[in-house]
């Protein structure tokens, strides 16, 4: 080994609040204020911290790490360099595994919805979805700065692990079911198709998990994205199916649906986007929320019964099933996944 992987070695065998510790030390930050922002369970842990007259979050990852091709880092500078509305970067020091950037606050989108007004909620939401039209007309500069995320795609591949993910956690680690050899080659065939048929879309760039907990309220009542480093090329739907579906505690209508889909499309227009068919869209849209809340559901369960997470993704399970039922019966498709899903919904 060579001396500077020692030392990046034997740096890396202290906490994630040692290495803070030094790294403000090192930057000369008189501050010593430091409040923990995540759990010990999670592997990056996220710090606020004096800095320049201000704070700061400090994100510190479990490794080192080489800044040009970090992914965090790279889809950053594609959003800045695209206009939108992500943190700042402050500096960062990849040896010690440390990024500092801009604090938001403490206020999400999901709490907001707590506490503002119907006509409110609306208007966050619209801004929202259109933020989503503003991250696809990003597509054509993620390709021109070869980001990394215009190297990862939603394709059959990734689409179809996601599925399995969902059969093995659900059936498996969850319900402990073993299924018919029969009953799992049609659900399975079904499975695939969908896959496939999604991974043959249009793909743009997607923020991968845009939700109303990766979206922040500033201190100047802004909305900023958070949480992008895995953004990738996938549907049009995508990103538009996570916001307004996912982790619901119930189903939302169909006319609720169908304006929220026709006002993207007209988001989608005024920033020179190609106009898709609504009818086409309309049918996207539903088998994207098939996989999507298939692969939530995997990860519910893996959560709930193999991490023993139950008590914050548990709740979750049963809505998101019945959300994906509500699209594969308007589709009219699917039978065997119809079939299994009501008889194991309580």
């Amino acid at each position: 080994m060579s001396a500077t992987k020692q030392v990046i070695s034997n740096a890396f065998e202290s906490s994630a609040a040692d290495r803070l510790a030094r790294f403000i030390t090192q930057q000369g930050i008189t501050s010593r204020e430091v409040v923990a922002l995540t759990p010990d369970a999670s592997t990056r842990k996220y710090y606020r911290i004096g800095w320049k007259k201000r704070t700061a979050i400090a994100a510190v990852y479990a490794e080192p790490f080489d800044p040009e091709v970090h992914p965090y880092l790279d889809v950053t500078r594609l959003f800045l360099a695209c206009g939108l509305p992500v943190p700042e970067i402050y500096t960062v020091d990849g040896t010690a595994g440390i990024i500092v950037q801009e604090d938001l606050g403490d206020r999400q989108l999901f709490q907001i919805y707590e506490d503002e007004s119907e006509e409110k909620c609306e208007e966050y939401k619209e801004q929202a979805i259109a933020l989503i039209a503003r991250i696809q007309k990003a597509t054509q500069k993620a390709y021109e700065l070869d980001s990394i995320s215009s190297r990862l795609a939603f394709d059959e591949a990734k689409l179809s692990w996601e599925l399995e993910f969902f059969f093995e956690h659900y059936f498996g680690s969850l319900r402990g079911e073993k299924l018919r050899h029969a009953e799992t080659a049609e659900l399975k065939a079904e499975l695939n198709d969908i896959a496939a048929e999604l991974a043959a879309v249009p793909r743009v760039l997607c923020h991968r998990d845009y939700h109303a907990a990766n979206l922040m309220i500033d201190g100047q009542n802004r909305m900023r994205i958070v949480d992008h480093q895995d953004a990738r090329m996938g549907p049009a739907s995508y990103d538009l199916v996570s916001f307004l579906l996912d982790r619901q505690p119930c189903l939302p209508t169909l006319a609720e649906l169908r304006a929220y889909r026709l006002f993207f499309l007209e988001e989608r227009r005024s920033q020179g986007l190609p106009a898709i068919d609504p009818d086409d869209f309309a049918h996207e849209f539903r088998l994207m929320t098939i996989q999507r809340g298939l692969k939530a559901t995997g990860t519910f369960s893996c959560q709930t019964a193999v991490f023993g997470r139950g008590a914050a993704y548990e709740r979750f399970i049963q809505p998101t099933l019945q959300i994906v039922l509500q699209a594969a019966e308007w589709l009219e498709r699917f039978p065997t996944l119809r079939r299994m899903i009501k008889e194991r919904l309580n």
